[in-house]
């Protein structure tokens, strides 16, 4: 079985019981809705899911980070040669790109979005300005991503993940209390500071705000969110040609996509805003570039026609899923004097996350225990629940990652 139909809603893989109520919820003010085989607890949206609407947007659907997504190229580089020299390579990779919150690399990142978008004309877009500009061409830390794969043939990829970094923060930070300012009447919730179990409460069982298309709101939004969409684009751009550089190749094929976004689709007849939240779009004939854990493969895939992918929405998933927590599984961590001290132990250790990427025979530079193959779904198992919307077209196996390291300090994380 590929798919099922839980209270109303096409649910692909095993069931979540927590992301399942969300998406359920959604389905209350939404035309359509799916939830992706990789579905885990989101903030009112699941992550994997899938929520459409004929009027309306969904802030909170998209996410904190606006246009995360992935890009993969495939460089005209010899296999062997990387494999020969992959610790010197992922050195550079290390010493070049940025990860975290800073900038490592004192090297100029510009754009023409910065002087052709008027979406800065917007107040809360022109307060975030100088911060985007610092921060055009980092990476991140959390799940985000500068990996090196060989595929079936021995062709060597590049792959990143990682989306509009502080901008996108920022920005749907503003628009989600916004929208509940609007359903409320008020200018949004306030925090509350012992009412950490009723927000996470509120988190699982809420209807997520929305915001009219044609509002002032909503089409506030659908600026900004096009100039994350751009930003996310341009640093994914820059960080992929920056490492064929460094190689000596040049790029021969690559597939881009974000999977935090809305676009406005067409579906059985229907125009409709479709929110995907760690969703990818798979339009039949239409590639994306899907990632596993550290110590997992990655793949190529397209989008087929079925009846199943009607139900999707043409989406698929965004990579494996998480099993544990981030503080299940790396554990309780305060910041003291700039120092990250552990409360708390988590399930995994550093040997022990370790262990899977060493028998992939992958070089490995940063990470955290939070990020630990233990902690994901195998992707391969993920990707059969959607067989019949789906063809993998290459599968990419590691021969080196380099993410944040695990005392970053990054408040943008995914």
């Amino acid at each position: 079985m590929t798919v099922q139909i839980i209270q109303g809603v096409p649910v692909w893989g095993d069931p979540l019981d927590n992301a399942v109520k969300q998406i359920v919820n959604c389905a209350q003010d939404a035309d359509a809705v799916a939830l992706m085989a990789d579905h885990h607890l989101g903030y009112t949206v699941p992550i994997g899911g899938v929520v459409a609407y004929h009027d309306k947007l969904n802030p909170a659907g998209v996410g904190y980070d606006i246009a995360c997504g992935n890009k993969a190229i495939r460089l005209d580089i010899p296999a062997v040669e990387v494999r020969e020299n992959i610790e010197r390579i992922m050195d550079d990779i290390w010493a070049t790109i940025s990860f975290g919150i800073g900038r490592k690399n004192k090297e100029r990142v510009d754009h023409p979005l910065f002087d052709d978008d008027p979406a800065w004309d917007l107040p809360v877009a022109a307060k975030q300005r100088n911060l985007a500009a610092e921060q055009l061409g980092t990476v991140g830390s959390g799940n985000h991503y500068v990996d090196l794969f060989e595929d079936e043939q021995q062709r060597i990829w590049v792959g990143v993940h990682f989306g509009s970094r502080g901008l996108g923060h920022r920005l749907a930070t503003h628009f989600m209390k916004a929208a509940d300012g609007e359903r409320t009447g008020n200018a949004g919730p306030k925090p509350e500071r012992k009412g950490r179990a009723r927000k996470r409460r509120s988190a699982l069982e809420g209807v997520p705000s929305l915001l009219g298309v044609d509002s002032v709101l909503g089409q506030e939004y659908l600026a900004c969110m096009s100039l994350a969409g751009r930003y996310a684009y341009a640093g994914r751009d820059w960080v992929c040609e920056r490492v064929a550089r460094m190689l000596g190749a040049t790029i021969v094929e690559e597939i881009h996509n974000h999977h935090n976004f809305a676009w406005k689709e067409q579906h059985g007849g229907e125009k409709l805003w479709v929110t995907r939240k760690g969703a990818t779009p798979a339009f039949p004939g239409q590639k994306g570039f899907v990632g596993g854990s550290m110590g997992d493969i990655s793949v190529v895939l397209e989008g087929i026609e079925s009846e199943e992918g009607k139900q999707a929405l043409y989406s698929t998933v965004h990579g494996a899923g998480r099993l544990m927590s981030r503080t299940q599984a790396a554990g309780r961590f305060r910041w003291k004097k700039g120092r990250k001290v552990q409360v708390k132990r988590g399930q995994i250790g550093r040997e022990q996350m370790l262990a899977p990427v060493r028998k992939l025979g992958a070089t490995l530079r940063g990470a955290g225990t939070d990020e630990a193959p233990q902690v994901y779904k195998r992707l391969p198992e993920v990707l059969t629940h959607h067989s019949n919307t789906i063809r993998i077209l290459h599968s990419l196996t590691p021969l080196g990652i380099a993410m944040a390291g695990e005392d970053e300090f990054d408040p943008y994380r995914d």
